[in-house]
């Protein structure tokens, strides 16, 4: 089953790709993992998947330590507390919830004492919904710029979550508005790379990608249902 899902995502992906005049390869797959067990991370592997994304700092540690190949990437897409910050320098190969410049510079102090650069991208919440974190739209371009001067920290693009519709499409905006905004920081905040575009999941990522996204968070579409438990202090 799990074959047939990324077979079938990555198809996807292509087609997507394909209307919008882009190639496959710009886009990363992410492999949402969170609350699957190793077993499955690893089938994943070895069919050709080599980035994994998390949202609890505690079970991607339990799993980092039993499976960590070299060219296996993690990445942090949930939402991040700026007390557990210094678990994730050196584990994780990308930060996308980075959503306050207080959880900036706590990972930047961390990422200094450990002589390691992290890559981060700014999440938006450019729909504005109370459930949901990020910095806004009109908040992101002043937060911008103090987090790029941060040492240790490459400022890489931007992350959102769309919200939850019965119909794909009415999210394309949400996808479009971030794009822009990314074009406009690239102007007035040349520290940072600006290359990613972290948006789409399993029910808008084709959506994402014909918008421009750079990485889409794929999880239920390759594995199958979550099963929610109850996270470990």
């Amino acid at each position: 089953m799990l074959a047939a899902n990324l077979t079938q995502v990555r198809a996807n992906i292509a087609r997507a790709a394909e209307r919008a005049g882009r190639r496959p390869e710009e886009i990363t797959l992410v492999a949402v993992s969170k609350t699957k067990p190793l077993e499955m991370i690893k089938i994943a592997y070895d069919l050709g998947v080599r980035d994994f994304g998390e949202n609890r700092v505690q079970e991607a540690l339990s799993k980092f330590a039993e499976f960590h190949p070299q060219d296996l990437r993690w990445h942090m897409i949930g939402h991040l507390q700026s007390n557990k910050a210094n678990k994730v320098v050196g584990a994780f190969a990308c930060v996308h919830s980075v959503d306050s410049l207080h959880l900036a510079q706590t990972l930047s102090r961390y990422a200094q004492k450990q002589e390691l650069h992290l890559s981060i991208l700014l999440e938006v919440n450019v729909a504005e919904e109370s459930s949901k974190s990020g910095m806004t739209l009109a908040e992101a371009p002043e937060l911008a710029r103090q987090i790029a001067a941060l040492p240790q920290l490459q400022l890489d693009g931007l992350m959102t979550v769309a919200p939850l519709v019965d119909d794909p499409e009415k999210v394309r905006p949400v996808f479009r508005a971030l794009r822009q905004l990314r074009d406009r920081l690239r102007n007035e905040v040349p520290q940072g790379s600006w290359q990613h575009l972290s948006m789409g999941m399993t029910d808008d990522y084709w959506i994402a990608i014909e918008e421009g996204s750079t990485i889409v968070r794929v999880g239920r579409a390759i594995f199958g249902e979550r099963v929610y438990t109850k996270e470990q202090p």
